[in-house]
């Protein structure tokens, strides 16, 4: 959703967000298990697919991004998902940067691992229905959290690019009910045929 291409963020802004991208993977290979390489896999090739038709808007773009789905999906290891994806893309077709890959897999990863985390409480035990519903509201808010990620490295880049941060702004606005949409009927359906999948459904001892 937020592929940033080079020459356009500062030094600082750049060395700031690949730290916390650094961080991130860190923990997410950390985590992952042989057990879920082929569901990272699998989420990573997704996200490789759908943000391929991107949109772009100022200095940035638009696309799906899923970024709720892989935090209900994969906790933490959502960061390598989404790393590969972009590395993928940006080697590939020129999507986005390489020296911005660190702010763009923080600014695409963070928001859904975070609320997917916070919403753990809401989701132990929930009815699929019920999970469809909480997984909704966590993919419209992560699209907004990735919007205010990359309008905070844009504005902390440059003051140029404040006024254009108004058009990116509304742009994922449709953009959040879309992705509520498609990551409520995934996860309530997956709640119903293979909940194991979702660890964020499983109590914290029996959880993979």
């Amino acid at each position: 959703m937020a592929h940033i291409p080079d020459g356009v963020l500062s030094l600082p802004v750049i060395a700031a967000g690949g730290a916390g991208a650094a961080i991130g993977l860190a923990l997410g290979l950390r985590a992952l298990d042989e057990r879920e390489i082929p569901k990272t896999a699998i989420l990573a090739a997704v996200f490789f697919v759908a943000s391929l038709v991107a949109v772009p808007v100022g200095p940035s773009s638009v696309h799906v991004l899923l970024g709720g789905l892989m935090g209900l999906v994969l906790g933490v290891r959502a960061f390598a998902a989404v790393f590969i994806g972009l590395v993928l893309q940006a080697v590939l077709f020129g999507f986005g940067g390489l020296s911005t890959l660190g702010v763009d897999t923080l600014n695409m990863a963070l928001p859904g691992v975070v609320l997917a985390s916070l919403a753990r409480p809401l989701l132990l035990g929930a009815s699929p229905a019920r999970a469809g519903v909480v997984a909704a509201v966590v993919a419209a808010l992560a699209v907004f959290g990735t919007a205010a990620g990359v309008s905070a490295a844009l504005a902390l880049s440059s003051s140029d690019y404040v006024p254009a941060l108004k058009i990116i702004l509304l742009t994922y606005l449709p953009l959040a009910a879309v992705e509520a949409v498609i990551t409520g009927f995934v996860v309530s359906f997956l709640a119903r045929v293979k909940p194991e999948i979702l660890p964020v459904l499983q109590p914290p001892e029996i959880r993979p």
